[in-house]
C-alpha cells in the first residue's frame, strides 16, 4: 500500500512539474491571466447549453426588482465573458466586474450581440473590493460560478450588501 501511495505521488509530482517550474518563474500567473479568458469562452458555450432551462428559470424573476427608475440597475460579479447575459431581461442596465482585465475583449463581443441590454461599464476588481460601485446603486447582484474562487467569501457578501439597493421587504410591486 505504501509503494502504491509513493508511485501516485511521484507521477502527480511529474505531471504538475511544468506548473511548478513556470510558477517557479513567474509565468504561470501571466498565462493564467491571458489564457484563461479563451478557456472560459469556450467553456461557457457548452455550459451554457447544459444549463440553459436552469438559468432561465433562476434569472426568469429579475424584473420584479427593478429600481424605482422603472429600470434594473444589475451587477454582475465574476462576469468572464458574459454568458449570462442572454438570460437578463430587455432594457436591463448591466456593469460587469472581475479581478482579470483580459475579459473586456469578450465582454464587448457579447454585448453586441445582446442588444436588449444596456451596457453600463466594465471594472477591474475583486468581488471583495467594489469600492468604485456606489453604495446602494444596483437592485441586483448576480455572480455564478464565482463563490469558489472569492478569497474572502464574508467580505465578498458584505460587498454585495454594501451595493445593493434598499428595499421595504413589506412592499412587492405588481404590474
Amino acid at each position: 500500500m505504501a509503494l502504491s501511495i509513493f508511485i501516485i505521488q511521484l507521477a502527480l509530482r511529474f505531471l504538475l512539474f511544468p506548473v511548478y517550474l513556470l510558477n517557479f518563474l513567474g509565468l504561470w500567473n501571466w498565462i493564467c491571466k491571458n489564457w484563461f479568458p479563451y478557456f472560459i469562452r469556450n467553456f461557457s458555450v457548452t455550459y451554457n447549453k447544459q444549463m440553459a432551462s436552469k438559468k432561465r428559470e433562476l434569472f426568469s424573476n429579475l424584473q420584479e426588482f427593478e429600481g424605482p427608475s422603472g429600470k434594473l440597475s444589475l451587477l454582475e460579479v465574476g462576469c468572464g465573458s458574459g454568458t449570462n447575459f442572454q438570460f437578463y431581461p430587455p432594457g436591463c442596465r448591466v456593469t460587469c466586474v472581475d479581478p482579470n482585465p483580459n475579459f473586456k475583449k469578450f465582454l464587448i463581443e457579447s454585448i453586441a450581440e445582446n442588444r436588449h441590454l444596456q451596457f453600463e461599464g466594465f471594472v477591474v476588481a475583486a468581488g471583495e473590493n467594489m469600492h468604485s460601485i456606489a453604495d446602494g446603486s444596483m437592485d441586483v447582484v448576480v455572480c455564478t460560478l464565482v463563490l469558489c474562487s472569492v478569497k474572502n467569501q464574508e467580505q465578498f457578501l458584505r460587498e454585495v450588501c454594501r451595493v445593493l439597493r434598499p428595499v421595504s421587504w413589506g412592499v412587492r410591486r405588481t404590474g
